[in-house]
């Protein structure tokens, strides 16, 4: 008998960008393997996303949900607990509204996803005047766009993608938050994100050591699994160091658990 494939939920962060997580969600319309609902994960945008979102979830061939709280600061890890706790699939694959992906994104995702195991991926970095180009035609089929340089990161060879999952590189650090998949089950054991960490930086970084510790093994999706970054001024980080000690402190203490997680007690 053949095993039930896993339902997938594709989750998309989002602040106040409605342009670009139009383009974002187009692209995902326009993937060879759709996932089964797409989540909006919303930290606390106004009126204008939220009825792009109505606009885009009635052109849908799969459900698409906006999960929303209100607009209290940076809380990235407290917008991405609400939607993974609203999520009905098995597997979530996660990117940010300022992406577009390559049409077989979620298939080489889904074509490494294993049991026991999180998925960090890698991204290709948008100039202002590509994006600015991709904006004003609001075209996402970049393979038309020839001032794209796409480097190592844009090239998909998925013959050669399963020799290069176990590529290790600075063991829980080095993610892309933008780039991710889990099963859901294993970021319930952990209770998904540390919403002690606000502002820009480090929760990926410090979920990812959660679920090393757990023993949930992390590996890469290389030459697949491609999207491209559209260029925007950074965020500010006058929170990143205090985030890396709450990093470091789950690394050294080998933490599993995040007290302030999706669920706020443990029974």
């Amino acid at each position: 008998m053949k095993s039930k494939k896993p339902r997938v939920s594709l989750l998309v962060t989002t602040y106040n960008s409605p342009r670009y997580l139009e383009l974002s969600i187009r692209s995902i319309f326009n993937q060879r393997r759709l996932p089964d609902e797409i989540l909006v994960a919303d930290d606390g945008s106004g009126e204008e996303t939220r009825l792009l979102v109505e606009e885009l979830a009635a052109e849908s061939f799969v459900p698409l949900r906006h999960i929303w709280h209100p607009d209290k600061g940076f809380r990235l890890s407290a917008i991405r607990n609400k939607a993974i706790e609203a999520a009905n699939g098995d597997y979530i694959i996660q990117i940010d509204g300022d992406i577009i992906l390559h049409p077989a994104f979620v298939l080489d995702h889904m074509r490494i996803a294993r049991k026991g195991s999180f998925i960090t991926g890698s991204r290709v970095l948008l100039t202002k005047e590509t994006t600015d180009e991709i904006i004003s035609s609001g075209n996402v089929d970049l393979a038309a766009i020839k001032t794209i340089k796409k480097g190592l990161n844009g090239r998909r060879m998925p013959l050669l993608t399963p020799f290069m999952t176990g590529y290790k590189s600075r063991q829980g650090e080095y993610v892309r938050g933008c780039n991710m998949a889990f099963w859901r089950e294993d970021l319930l054991r952990v209770n998904g994100y540390n919403e002690d960490i606000t502002g820009w930086g480090r929760e990926d970084s410090e979920l990812s050591w959660r679920l090393i510790n757990a023993g949930v093994k992390k590996r890469f999706l290389k030459f697949g699994g491609i999207e491209y970054h559209l260029h925007h001024n950074e965020n500010a980080k006058d929170r990143d160091p205090r985030n890396i000690e709450l990093m470091e402190h789950t690394r050294t203490a080998r933490l599993t658990w995040a007290k302030n997680g999706i669920f706020k007690e443990r029974n």
